[in-house]
């Protein structure tokens, strides 16, 4: 009832005692708004100085936040507002500019879980430069997860030519990044350097950041006779592009004697193709047990290109280590048995099948990706472990999600969706001279 009765003071400027003229920066129009020292006063010691002395003070703001002014005043009187996708930035920029803190926190808060939210114009690229601007790094590193690993979705949307030459020279250096593959990066980096025209330092960068050791040969030769970027700048990456096909005409094992096969160009990047992994979608995961098999190629070199491995994943909704399991005996009651077989936790195991061969110089890095959100028809990656050859279980999988509910974060129509990709790694050896 207060809250009701505080913003009816607003609406109608019931006993108030303070006037707000809002001018939109570039225009004539001027917003009036009543208002209550007080309310302003507590939560905002830049107003404390401006009402001090008078009572009619006059602000001027930029066009997007001069008309959501009054949605600003509203979170003084009410302490709730309701947020858009597209007031986010306008709201953060009043709060921080007038030290509204609580409100400040709350959008940001706010834009690091909308960050797979549906919008018509993309807005998580937005989102990191202003988080750049200010100087907020818990949102900049928030939007680069998101970016990074919902890349393939990014790259499709018309956000995708709007990132700045810093932010797509960052993205390009990260093995994290989630596409299909080599490839389609490729060719979405000739799409943004065609719309954007970055100057020649830019693009020297961006082309030397994609991974050639990574795409097949045959789509080697297809990029350098089609691609028109290659055609003007290939001279650029002339060395990288001869490494690639030394790397897939002889055997990585022999490659490493002379070359650092341990450097980033020679490291696959998160890649959704069938060649590198497998979709497993469970549904009703917190029913039983399940089991997948699935083969990969044994490395991206075309030399391997015949070499299959199988590999084996084995899920369980709730699984206790032996520790905690229960004991079956008559002085353990059944409901307490049950109990104990509740608490336990999700876990996923992801073993090679063909243990037994000599993978000498390579070793593989297990991803897993968990989609949590689908719109229009994509489903986005918000969470993605990682697990080295020498572990085979996923440590922490799951740990804090509630599998038994349909409404978790981590289901989509009662499903959970798993993408585990197989990532091999390369290792130097002793160099011959």
């Amino acid at each position: 009832m207060v809250i009701q009765r505080l913003q009816e003071l607003l609406q109608n400027g019931n006993a108030s005692d303070s006037t707000l003229r809002v001018r939109t920066t570039n225009s004539d129009e001027v917003k009036i708004i009543h208002t209550h020292q007080l309310l302003l006063i507590l939560q905002s010691d830049v107003f404390e100085g401006l009402l001090g002395n008078q009572s009619v003070v006059s602000l001027q703001e930029p066009p997007e936040c001069a008309v959501l002014f009054e949605k600003f005043m509203r979170y003084f009187y009410c302490g709730e507002i309701s947020v858009q996708l597209n007031q986010a930035i306008p709201l953060h920029r009043l709060a921080s500019k007038y030290h509204v803190s609580a409100l400040q926190k709350g959008v940001s808060d706010y834009m690091k879980t909308h960050l797979a939210s549906e919008s018509t114009q993309g807005h998580v690229v937005s989102w990191y430069h202003y988080a750049l601007g200010i100087g907020d790094e818990a949102l900049q590193e928030s939007c680069l997860k998101f970016l990074a690993w919902n890349l393939s979705t990014v790259m499709n949307s018309n956000e995708w030519v709007t990132v700045s030459n810093d932010l797509m020279v960052s993205l390009l250096q990260r093995s994290d990044l989630v596409l299909q593959s080599e490839l389609e990066l490729f060719a979405s980096v000739e799409e943004w350097v065609n719309r954007n025209n970055p100057n020649v330092s830019i693009i020297e960068k961006v082309l030397r950041s994609i991974r050639y050791p990574m795409i097949p040969p045959s789509q080697l030769f297809q990029i350098q006779k089609q691609s028109i970027l290659l055609a003007s700048y290939q001279h650029l990456v002339q060395d990288l592009l001869f490494q690639a096909f030394q790397f897939h005409s002889a055997s990585p094992l022999h490659l490493a004697k002379y070359f650092d096969v341990n450097c980033s160009m020679f490291i696959p990047r998160n890649y959704l193709s069938s060649f590198w992994g497998s979709q497993w979608i469970i549904n009703n995961p917190a029913r039983d047990d399940r089991s997948l098999s699935f083969q990969t190629q044994l490395g991206p070199s075309n030399y391997d290109s015949s070499k299959k491995i199988t590999w084996n994943a084995l899920f369980s909704p709730r699984w206790l280590p032996v520790s905690l399991r229960p004991v079956y005996s008559e002085s353990v009651s059944a409901a307490s048995q049950t109990n104990r077989l509740e608490e336990g936790r999700p876990r996923l195991v992801v073993t090679s099948a063909m243990s037994g061969l000599d993978f000498a110089g390579v070793t593989f890095q297990k991803i897993i990706l968990v989609g949590v959100k689908r719109q229009q028809g994509k489903i986005f990656v918000k969470h993605v472990y990682s697990v080295h050859q020498s572990t085979d279980e996923v440590s922490d999988f799951l740990a804090h999600a509630d599998l038994q509910k349909r409404t978790s974060e981590y289901l989509i129509d009662n499903s959970l969706h798993l993408h585990i990709i197989i990532k091999p790694i390369y290792h130097s050896l002793i160099k011959a001279k």
